[in-house]
């Protein structure tokens, strides 16, 4: 099977990629073509997955589809983006037919459920690798971003942490667990949810924000160093799940929650003022503070500083 045939077979077919609301024109050009609403910017994001890396080389291939949109859609919802749509460079091996059919389908799915469209892409030979570029749409001046925080500001983020992280030992078939406490965990690894509607709930409410990727303490550096402030972290306030603490322990679930990967939960900074508000429209959790200064430290109930000295996940960290 050709490369054109690949993509018409498996991608160009799927329900995600018969356009929607901001796709002028989708896969079968040069180029797509989005319209976006006057007064609104573009934010595009793009993420790279590769195989040993960032997904086991042997896994199933839906599950991996679903994850590869997911990761990348996270970073709209961090920007307070609406969706629009996402191309796929995606890199093969080789042709596996059943591999596709998986991979697209888990696609689809994940697609649909972001309501994002697939609007073209790229296919090539070569180690397994899956680039995606995601698209959205922001009203000029309102986009989340990580320069903001001031002092004064809560710490807070919008979801449970650890989980995915803590899946690792399932992915990897090192452990094993009952299904109660494995699939919850499994279930955030290889399908995170981007928090779209929460991103949009932060616009002219939070000064800062991202996706957590690398870990809390890791990725509330990016805020802290492009805020020029210091952002303090309770470890009793970090909010984890009864599947991680029941499968790895109380400490252990607390140190996956500060520092392993792939929650992709929002991080943000907010105004005392606004939280009343917000927590009366979805849940989030209160978890530090902003502070003149810089760089993050992690505290016990007691306030002393236990910040580890690992605080996540970097790709080019060097080795002694």
């Amino acid at each position: 099977m050709g490369e054109f045939e690949l993509i018409n077979h498996y991608f160009a077919a799927a329900q995600c990629a018969q356009g929607g609301e901001g796709v002028a024109l989708g896969i079968g050009d040069d180029c797509a073509l989005l319209d976006l609403p006057p007064g609104e910017q573009l934010a595009v994001s793009t993420d790279t997955l590769v195989a040993g890396v960032h997904f086991p080389r042997v896994c199933d291939p839906g599950l991996l589809g679903q994850r590869s949109l997911a990761v990348a859609a996270s970073d709209l919802a961090a920007m307070g983006a609406t969706p629009i749509a996402f191309t796929l460079a995606l890199t093969l091996p080789e042709v596996g037919e059943a591999w596709l059919r998986a991979f697209a389908d888990g696609l689809d799915r994940m697609a649909r459920r972001c309501r994002l469209g697939l609007i073209g892409g790229d296919t090539t030979r070569g180690p397994l690798s899956i680039t995606v570029t995601v698209f959205g749409r922001v009203p000029a001046g309102q986009a989340l971003r990580r320069s903001g925080a001031r002092p004064g500001d809560l710490l807070c983020v919008g979801g449970e942490l650890g989980n995915a992280a803590g899946a690792l030992p399932l992915v990897l078939g090192e452990r094993e667990a009952p299904n109660a406490l494995a699939q919850p965990l499994l279930d955030h690894y290889w399908s995170p949810s981007p928090q779209f509607a929460l991103g949009q709930l932060l616009r002219g409410r939070a000064t800062a924000a991202l996706d957590i990727s690398d870990g809390l303490l890791a990725d509330c550096g990016h805020i802290a160093k492009a805020s020029g402030v210091a952002l303090e972290v309770n470890l009793h306030q970090v909010p984890v799940s009864a599947a991680l603490q029941g499968f790895v322990g109380p400490q252990a679930a607390l140190q996956a929650a500060v520092a392993g990967g792939d929650d992709y939960v929002l991080a943000f900074t907010l105004p005392p003022g606004q939280l009343s508000s917000l927590q009366a429209q979805t849940p989030v959790h209160v978890i530090g503070r902003v502070l003149e200064g810089q760089g993050v430290s992690l505290r016990d109930r007691q306030g002393q500083d236990i910040t580890p000295l690992q605080r996540g996940y970097q790709h080019f960290r060097e080795t002694p």
